[in-house]
């Protein structure tokens, strides 16, 4: 009976040291998530029962994330991997490609326009990606979430339906799904990627465009310097306000459990002031 016992040990041992089996250590699912939207979704959709690992760190911007060894490793031995497409965050294609778990592309139910990874910004979109996380969890159940993503949706609607402009001026091209949900226009100062430089051909196009528009406000991002957005403004004498594209959290944000919906209210507030709503 002892030699039983032993081995069952053992045996329990071995397969909790396993990836890719369904369970981390402690029987809830071991998850690992390329940025926050990502762990976002499997936190509020795994019924407390999985265990998240945001790679991003706090403050960090995603687009810039270089994968640890001890990240790549827990890449590969966790039970479910979540990623956005193969070329948001390429370190982490690369590392999941070994994964001894399920790998979860949120990108590949939503079509793409335009090659734009930014879906998590449209509510609407956002519920398919949610959905998906779900299924990919043994206790995953989107339900309670995708409830406040069509309350959050509905108010962008009513909020967004009575303004005296509609033109978005913000620091990337972050918010095309978001500006096409709520009839809206936007002019970025820079690509799909923050980190690109634009020419000075470029910034003078932006500034030709926001004084078309007559747009009032140019908005900035919490995780990327603001300058290129303030000489904007200063060259056409708009204001600079938040605009958060939510791809990652700051220590304050994270200290005062701020989360996606929560923000996502906070760049309705700021819409709404800077577009002149009613």
């Amino acid at each position: 009976m002892r030699t039983v016992l032993v081995l069952a040990a053992l045996l329990a041992l071995l397969g909790a040291g396993c990836g890719g089996s369904g369970r981390a250590a402690d029987g809830r699912t071991s998850v690992v998530a390329g940025f926050y939207p990502l762990a976002y979704a499997a936190n509020e959709t795994g019924n407390g029962r999985v265990d998240v690992t945001n790679l991003t760190p706090t403050g960090a911007e995603p687009h810039d994330v270089e994968l640890s060894a001890r990240d790549v490793e827990r890449v590969r031995s966790a039970d479910v991997v979540l990623l956005l497409g193969e070329t948001f965050q390429p370190a982490l294609t690369a590392a999941a490609d070994g994964a001894d778990g399920t790998v979860v592309d949120a990108l590949s139910g939503p079509q793409l326009v335009d090659r734009d990874p930014h879906v998590w910004l449209d509510p609407v979109r956002y519920q398919r990606i949610v959905r998906r996380v779900a299924h990919a969890l043994p206790a995953g159940d989107p339900e309670p979430l995708v409830r406040r993503l069509r309350t959050l949706d509905a108010d962008f609607r009513r909020g967004l339906a009575h303004c005296d402009r509609h033109t978005i001026v913000t620091s990337h091209a972050a918010f095309g799904y978001l500006a096409r949900r709520y009839g809206l226009q936007q002019v970025a100062i820079t690509g799909l990627a923050p980190e690109t430089e634009p020419s000075p051909q470029d910034l003078e196009r932006v500034v030709r465009e926001v004084e078309r528009s007559g747009a009032t406000t140019v908005f900035t991002e919490r995780l990327v310097s603001p300058r290129l957005a303030e000489t904007v403004a200063r060259e056409t004498g708009a204001t600079t306000a938040v605009l958060d594209p939510i791809e990652g959290l700051t220590e304050q944000q994270a200290d005062t459990d701020e989360d996606y919906v929560s923000l996502m209210r906070r760049n309705l507030a700021a819409l709404r002031k800077a577009l002149g709503c009613r």
